[in-house]
């Protein structure tokens, strides 16, 4: 199809395409004595869909639910600059190789650990506070990573480092502040009608604690209980009104330098957050409405080679999925001028044209067969 020499079906497959994410991913990290890995999950909504195949219940932007698809996404950052994409999947509760969400989210951790283990690397897993579960922070451990999450239950029990149980909102009282960070962030300051993003103040305190948690505990033979030494870490943005972050981490919070260290570490999870939304406003994930599963994925995948491709994320003029969207957008072929969101946009609407005709036709022919001219003119006539 690239070099318009058949019509056929290429190989692509979502599977291929992210292990080639992946892969290049980690090569693009490779070197690096730190890498900070984001890890984090986004709806694909169809608010009017009904048809697509293995669709779930999913949270509305306003509010409810609407019928969509679930992502876990994850983007390793060096410290050098350098960022590669290095998990993609997207899943639901309605198909047949659903297990659960938190066997999603172990996949993915493990996933992600195998393959930046042959790097050596210190790796730290940044995660939101939709990840606050110790049996997610026991899979970040048990691959040797560091652990930098938002939490979300404040009445979670833990220990103080002298052994005495309470739960993480006694340990309010104990937080120490250690450094003053200036930032530029989208927030919303008293009295300013909208968030936008500005100049801000935090203020980050810190204070020990033990959390008790045992190894592959959703599993048919959970490990001995462990003990972690972790910090509780309080971000309050200063003139701001909304609640301060409270994160936890096993990383040491001593210092105003390791304090500043895990505000930045946060605010880095914003980066997939951008990624996202530039795949959903500018390259039209949630525009699909290809009947089919397995090219829900195809689709999705294919997004995530344009978003590399903009976001610089290994992902280069060399690759023949990018040669192919920007051949399917109109595209010239300029070195000088690569193609931009326009372009692989109008690709990948193209792309998913065809595969929702194709799936539609397919639907057509198995119910009631095809009209002979239309079969002759698609060259689908029945075998003589």
């Amino acid at each position: 199809m690239l070099r318009g020499e058949t019509t056929q079906r290429s190989e692509l497959d979502p599977e291929r395409l992210c292990a080639k994410l992946q892969a290049h991913g980690v090569e693009r990290l490779r070197g690096e004595p730190a890498i900070w890995v984001v890890l984090d999950g986004s709806d694909l909504r169809k608010p009017h869909a009904e048809t697509m195949e293995h669709l779930q219940r999913v949270k509305a932007l306003a509010g409810g639910l609407v019928n969509g698809y679930r992502t876990l996404n994850a983007i390793g950052l060096g410290t050098g600059g350098r960022r590669g994409l290095l998990y993609h999947r997207l899943f639901s509760s309605a198909a047949p190789d659903f297990v659960s969400e938190p066997e999603e989210v172990r996949a993915a951790i493990r996933s992600v650990g195998a393959a930046l283990a042959p790097l050596g690397a210190e790796v730290t897993a940044i995660l939101d506070a939709g990840f606050d579960d110790v049996a997610t922070w026991g899979e970040v451990w048990d691959q040797g990573h560091r652990l930098v999450c938002r939490l979300q239950h404040r009445d979670r029990w833990v220990q103080t480092r002298a052994g005495a149980p309470c739960q993480l909102r006694d340990l309010a009282a104990r937080l120490r502040p250690l450094a003053a960070v200036a930032a530029e962030l989208v927030v919303r300051k008293v009295g300013q009608p909208r968030p936008k993003l500005q100049p801000v103040t935090a203020t980050v305190a810190a204070t020990p604690l033990v959390v008790s948690y045992r190894p592959a505990v959703r599993s048919a033979t959970p490990g001995a209980a462990q003990a972690k030494r972790c910090w509780l870490v309080e971000v309050r943005l200063d003139n701001v009104q909304a609640e301060p972050w409270w994160l936890l981490t096993d990383r040491p919070v001593e210092t105003a330098e390791q304090a500043t260290e895990i505000f930045r570490m946060y605010c880095q999870r914003w980066a997939i957050e951008d990624a996202f939304k530039v795949g959903k406003t500018c390259l039209g994930w949630e525009d699909v409405q290809v009947l089919a599963f397995e090219a829900v994925r195809l689709l999705v995948a294919l997004g995530w080679v344009a978003a590399g491709f903009l976001f610089d994320l290994g992902v280069t003029l060399e690759w023949g999925e990018i040669h192919l969207l920007r051949r399917l957008g109109g595209g010239e072929d300029r070195p000088n001028r690569p193609p931009g969101k326009i372009i692989l946009t109008r690709g990948l609407r193209r792309l998913l044209d065809y595969l929702a005709m194709t799936a539609i036709l397919d639907d057509e022919e198995r119910r009631h067969g095809l009209p002979p001219r239309i079969a002759a003119m698609l060259g689908r006539l029945p075998a003589s």
